[in-house]
């Protein structure tokens, strides 16, 4: 793997943790590597490494990311909002 790609999918883990940071069946997705990448090269290439601070890049600059890096974004808070709500509900 070249640096680029290495790079490139630790963005992709970021921008995917962005929505569901306290999720314990959290797995970035494929699709979230392919549409957010380049917008975190973009807005938070001065946070690397460090992932916390990519996340936190990203939600900040949420309106200034691609349509589908949002949908992504968007989606995943979604389930991540429901699967906290379902938790709460069984306790």
């Amino acid at each position: 793997m070249t640096r680029n790609q290495t790079i490139a999918t630790l963005f992709a883990l970021a921008t995917t943790a962005i929505a569901i940071p306290t999720s314990p069946s959290f797995a970035f997705s494929s699709e979230a590597q392919q549409m957010c990448s380049g917008d975190a090269m973009r807005l938070c290439s001065s946070e690397i490494p460090d992932i916390p601070r990519i996340r936190a890049c990203m939600v900040q600059k949420k309106a200034q990311v691609s349509p589908g890096c949002r949908a992504v974004m968007d989606r995943e808070h979604s389930a991540a909002t429901g699967s906290r709500k379902r938790e709460a509900a069984a306790q």
